[in-house]
């Protein structure tokens, strides 16, 4: 790699060479507050002159916005970049609906919208954003692996599932990455998906690595903190006294980055790296953000190394969260974890 760039690893088995760390692009049209589009455009540059080639984006963010946002981006740098786009997630009209489709019927359908609004030929990594346990796992990934002989998607992802799924699903058809909520506080993907993934040799795409921006120190009580729109005051452990008593844990955080002279936010990025290595597992954050300034800090995270000591110091935060991940946690993996 040159000297500015981030280092290379594959996706999946056989799938393109990709930065070690990706750009979650959700923030830009939706849910953390107003964005600066052109802050925005400027970012997407300065990921792919750092390396970072795999932008994350969702048919669900913004109900097509956001596609429709890195439309242009992705025609200029088509092959420069590895496009990741998911089906899954049903919003309509009603702002606080939520719905859940792994139909084939229906995957067929988002496909070609998710196609037409990125004004691209082909997708080069495609998620089921959630499963649906009513719709057999085989079904739903054989309709997406016959996207793949369609030559519609390039390869296919699963997101928030069991390392039991992850296995059925790969059983139909090859899996090459699965994204995931893994950070500091985060750990429900140990259970069995990281095994899994492992095992197969899936790539593990863990998105808000950095806790929606909490594990940055940035705030410690996010109903006063936070912007008017912003989804995080509506999480539980990010509000209230949950917020108040998961600060408090980010003190051996801070104590890292200030022996090392970096971020509480490149701690935690290192952290997800080397937990992987733990586990013999390719990973790939997706940190989101929406300046430039913030992705250059989180690349910087990609060549810092935390000490055995250091990672121990780490290691309990995750069992005193106070607060779920979610308001429902019913669509994520822990629910159907046994």
């Amino acid at each position: 790699m040159t000297a500015d760039k981030i280092s290379t690893v594959r996706l999946g088995t056989d799938g393109p060479l990709i930065g070690v760390q990706g750009l979650g692009c959700m923030g830009m049209s939706e849910f953390y507050g107003d964005t600066d589009e052109s802050a925005a455009r400027d970012t997407l540059d300065a990921a792919l002159e750092a390396g970072v080639t795999l932008l994350d984006t969702a048919d669900a963010y913004g109900r097509g916005a956001n596609e429709e946002f890195l439309a242009p981006f992705v025609a200029a740098h088509r092959d420069e970049i590895t496009l990741a786009t998911k089906f899954g997630l049903v919003r309509t009209d009603d702002p606080g609906y939520r719905g859940i489709s792994n139909d084939p019927a229906y995957i067929r359908t988002a496909v070609e919208a998710s196609l037409r609004r990125l004004n691209t030929d082909v997708i080069d990594l495609y998620y089921m954003h959630r499963r649906d346990p009513a719709v057999p796992l085989a079904e739903s990934v054989g309709a997406l692996a016959e996207l793949v002989r369609q030559g519609k998607v390039k390869q296919l992802g699963l997101s928030e599932v069991t390392g039991p799924e992850l296995r059925e699903a790969y059983a139909v058809h090859p899996i090459a990455a699965l994204q995931s909520e893994w950070s500091l506080f985060s750990r429900d993907v140990e259970r069995s998906a990281v095994g899994a993934a492992a095992e197969l040799g899936v790539t593990l795409v863990p998105y808000s690595p950095l806790g929606r921006g909490f594990l940055t120190g940035a705030f410690a009580d996010a109903g006063q903190d936070l912007s008017p729109g912003d989804f995080r005051q509506n999480q539980p452990r990010y509000s209230g006294d949950n917020a108040r008593t998961n600060a408090a844990l980010l003190e051996p955080v801070h104590t890292i980055a200030a022996a090392h002279g970096v971020t509480a936010a490149q701690v935690a990025l290192a952290w997800v790296q080397q937990r992987a290595e733990v586990h013999g597992l390719t990973v790939v954050p997706i940190p989101g953000t929406r300046k430039r300034g913030r992705l250059t800090e989180n690349v910087a995270a990609t060549r810092l190394r935390l000490s055995a000591e250091e990672l121990a110091l780490l290691e309990p935060i995750a069992g005193q969260v106070a607060g779920d991940r979610y308001p429902d946690m019913s669509s994520t993996s822990a629910a159907r974890e046994e």
